[in-house]
């Protein structure tokens, strides 16, 4: 935290812009640029088929497909909101961005997180209603419920993100505009004040605790209780089969909160090299919005199920209509 040179708000310094610094001194590093490319158009491909598939198909239009829609867009948008801008601005050198951009896409890049979090503890709540009351899923988890949870989890992050970055506007940056990061990340960019930013360093705590700690926290118990709940199922094999639901969303809670919460946690207590902080950003906001359709939608026998039921259709429609033209033709 930061508080010399108390400076008036009258007398507030608004650089017209900031220079992102990216790796530094890292050999290669376009190469790590290519691989976020990548990465980018593999979750562009996985999360719109994941997207059209829940769309198209009436099977999944259930209160759990709510959910792994919300997913696949927040995904989809959070990776768009951060790769290509940044990936374009390594490989062609031109690492400078507005400042009204830079905090117009610190919100959205923070907001889609934010989703990301709050989805995968929606689904928590979907699999732990499913196994420790089972007779009622269908009356507590229905699509009215799903959506107005969604609903609310938007408003939400939409408020603390809103909280997050609005801060940085009573800030004077005459210190330096070169943040230490890939991408116009808060608290690389609230360090280069030179007056007293307080309420973003008290708005990172805020943040981190509502959408990293306490839904990790939730999550947590919600395993606990589906633990205690498995423990009370005396066959074996409904026992595994129990299991075997949740294994997907477990892989995914651990692919996103793991690499976040230690940099965080790291970033608060202590200093971190930036290109540590780069890389483990890279891992929590490209690497689970890529896998997320593979792991947990297409590993699904629902979804495995609609994708060929849509492909037998698209496949008839194409057999009809080359009949309609072969006919008319003759």
């Amino acid at each position: 935290m930061n508080s010399i040179m108390p400076l008036d708000n009258t007398t507030l310094i608004r650089p017209p812009g900031f220079y992102i610094s990216g790796l530094s001194n890292m050999p290669h590093a376009n190469y790590y640029y290519m691989f976020l490319c990548f990465v980018y158009a593999v979750t562009v491909l996985g999360n719109s088929f994941i997207i059209t598939t829940i769309y198209l198909a009436r099977t999944l239009h259930t209160a759990k497909y709510v959910a792994v829609f919300n997913l696949a867009l927040s995904d989809l948008c959070g990776s768009s909101a951060l790769i290509p801008k940044y990936a374009e601005m390594f490989l062609v050198q031109n690492q400078y961005i507005s400042y009204e951009d830079c905090l117009a896409n610190m919100f959205f890049v923070f907001l889609f997180m934010t989703m990301q979090s709050y989805t995968l503890l929606a689904l928590a709540f979907d699999r732990v209603i499913a196994i420790c009351f089972p007779l009622r899923y269908h009356a507590i988890v229905t699509k009215t419920t799903m959506t107005l949870i969604i609903g609310v989890m938007w408003l939400l992050s939409v408020s603390l993100v809103t909280m997050l970055v609005a801060p940085l506007n009573r800030l004077s940056f005459c210190r330096s505009t070169t943040i230490a990061s890939y991408f116009c990340d808060n608290g690389p960019t609230y360090r280069l004040a030179c007056n007293d930013n307080s309420l973003s360093f008290k708005m990172a705590y805020v943040y981190i605790a509502f959408v990293i700690c306490l839904p990790l926290l939730l999550v947590t118990f919600s395993y606990v209780c589906i633990g205690v709940a498995l423990l009370k199922i005396s066959h074996g094999a409904e026992r595994i089969k129990a299991l075997k639901t949740c294994t997907s969303h477990l892989i995914l809670v651990a692919m996103f909160y793991l690499p976040i919460f230690s940099v965080y946690m790291t970033a608060l207590t202590t200093y971190i090299h930036p290109n540590t902080r780069i890389i483990n950003s890279v891992l929590t906001q490209a690497i689970p919005p890529m896998l997320n359709p593979i792991i947990y939608s297409l590993k699904t026998e629902e979804v495995l199920q609609s994708i060929k039921i849509l492909y037998k259709r698209i496949k008839v429609n194409v057999v009809m209509e080359q009949s309609v033209k072969s006919i008319a033709k003759n």
